[in-house]
This record gives C-alpha cells, structure tokens and sequence, in this order.
C-alpha cells in the first residue's frame, strides 16, 4: 500500500492504518528501536507507542514523508526510554556513548535559546551530510542516527573497527569546522 494511502486511512480514523504501518514500516521501526534500546520487549513496546503518536498525529498533521515521520517518533520515543531505564539501571550504552561523541561538535539544541543558531545547525548539517561521499555519510547517519556500535557499523560495511572510529573522528572534527565557519562554536 502506497503512503498516501495509508495516510487517507489515518485520516479515516480506519483502524486499518494501524495494520497497515506495521506491514509497511514495522521492521523499519523495530530496527530504529532495537538499536537503540537492545532489548526486544522494550522494543516492542517502543514500536506500539509510535502507533500510538502516529494515531494521535493524523490528523490533524499531514506528513510529507510517512517514513521519515515515522522513523522520528519512533527514534524520539526510544531516546526517551533508553535515558529513562539507564537512569534506573545506571549504565552507559550506545545512546549515551554516541550522543558524548557527537557533543564534541554539536551544541545541545535543545538548551539553546537562539532560534537562528539552531537553524543554522541545521543547515549546516544537512549540507555537511549531502557534501559527504556515500560510504562516510552512512556510517555516520549509522553511528549518530540509528546509534549503531562501531563493531555493528565495521560488520555491516566490511572494515575494521579501527577504520570506522578514525573515519568518525574525522567526521565529527570535519563538523565541528563547518559550525565554526557558521560562527558556531561549542
């Protein structure tokens, strides 16, 4: 079934666009969450929530892109479960691990109060992104987006550990000279 369709049935209010989302973007969503959370059951859970919100979304919002909507709610909820249990559980993972990398070179958006900084971030980001060659924008959207492990970024692409982390460094290090340009400095 195509988006658009899908879409219609949210604004429906049909039950079966429930169904439909998880036949479509399901893995996609699990994948995300996995990642994140390691734990199948939390997972799970974190998948159903996004339904959830996507329920609650449509209408009255309208997505563009009912992947990458998705892909976000689905993302910002297991953010939010992975801080909530590491603070129970006092551990580290790769969410905290990623984001301490990525704070190297990105200032904390959510504390900023210059809307103009944050949408200069942005754009620069998005442009650093597109500006990069295929192998080092995935391994970077992989690390910093889907929060893979290094080793999970090296066995998916066929390299080394040691290559993904200094192809990371140089990244992060490319970044944050592209903010500082921008007048952005951490």
């Amino acid at each position: 079934m195509e988006d658009n369709e899908i879409i219609a049935l949210y604004m429906d209010r049909s039950e079966a666009a429930i169904s439909e989302t998880d036949r479509k973007y399901g893995k996609y969503c699990r994948y995300i969450a996995y990642g994140i959370l390691r734990d199948n059951e939390e997972a799970e859970e974190c998948v159903n929530d996004t339904y959830f919100r996507v329920w609650n979304a449509i209408p009255p919002h309208c997505p563009n892109c009912l992947r990458t909507f998705i892909g976000r709610i689905t993302r910002g909820l297991a953010l939010n479960k992975s801080e909530k249990l590491s603070a129970k559980k006092r551990k580290e993972g790769q969410t905290a691990l990623a984001l301490e990398e990525l704070s190297e070179c990105i200032p904390d958006m959510h504390n900023s109060e210059n809307a103009a900084e944050d949408i200069v971030i942005k754009e620069t980001l998005d442009r650093f992104l597109k500006d990069l060659p295929p192998e080092s924008r995935k391994i970077f959207v992989r690390r910093y987006w889907y929060l893979s492990s290094i080793r999970e970024i090296a066995d998916e692409f066929g390299l080394k550990e040691s290559k993904v982390s200094v192809t990371l460094f140089r990244l992060r290090k490319r970044l944050k000279t592209e903010l500082e340009k921008e007048g952005i400095i951490i």
